[in-house]
């Protein structure tokens, strides 16, 4: 499952950009992304640029920010219930994404790492991007790794980063998403993301 605009209601991303004044360029740049006009690894080190020189302590600000989608909790725990394997994989970034993910007791975290020096971002992403292929072959692992068939997983976005896992994920659900994405997705569910209970794909089996 993706993380921003998808378990969470918001861009982790443009809540650090307000910290650092950015905002208004991040969000425009944000989505563009989204809808497929740009490169999202790109767009990223665009975005985490103006970043640069933030403290580390703004993480847990952005945390306590950050609210999870309506229907995201129960979603998890209901999975969590039948013994459903639930990873998260995002373009944001594991700083934020890690302790939420602990949070819900889930184990399977992939996400974009900040680089930091003596205390504050440098402005640049430490390690390679998570972008759109990178999602599709953490969905490829998360199922290797739980002995999960590649044919039996499901996989939730809302932006044009998600196109790749959703189309390597044998049902691939757009939840309140860009249009780029909703037309590839096998569903479109909106509002509570434990609507998607309701599909076929996750009937108990």
């Amino acid at each position: 499952m993706d993380v921003d605009s998808t378990l969470i209601t918001g861009e982790v991303v443009e809540m650090l950009a307000a910290r650092a004044g950015s905002v208004d360029l991040v969000t425009a740049i944000t989505e563009r992304a989204m809808r497929g006009e740009i490169d999202f690894a790109q767009s990223l080190h665009e975005r985490v640029a103006t970043l640069a020189g933030l403290p580390v302590t703004v993480f847990d600000d952005v945390l306590a920010e950050a609210e999870l989608t309506p229907g995201a909790r129960e979603l998890v725990a209901e999975l969590q219930r039948r013994g459903w394997p639930v990873g998260l994989v995002s373009g944001g970034f594991v700083e934020v994404v890690a302790p939420l993910a602990a949070g819900l007791g889930i184990e399977l975290v992939h996400a974009n790492r900040l680089e930091v020096r003596d205390g504050r971002l440098t402005g640049r992403v430490d390690g390679p991007v998570v972008d759109r292929a990178a999602k599709a072959t953490t969905l490829a692992d998360y199922a290797r790794r739980t002995g999960i068939p590649l044919e039996r997983t499901i996989a939730i976005g809302d932006g044009a980063n998600d196109l790749d896992m959703l189309a390597a994920a044998a049902t691939g659900v757009a939840f309140n998403a860009k249009p780029v994405l909703a037309a590839a997705a096998d569903a479109v569910v909106h509002d509570r993301l434990d609507a998607v209970l309701a599909l076929d794909a996750f009937r108990e089996r």
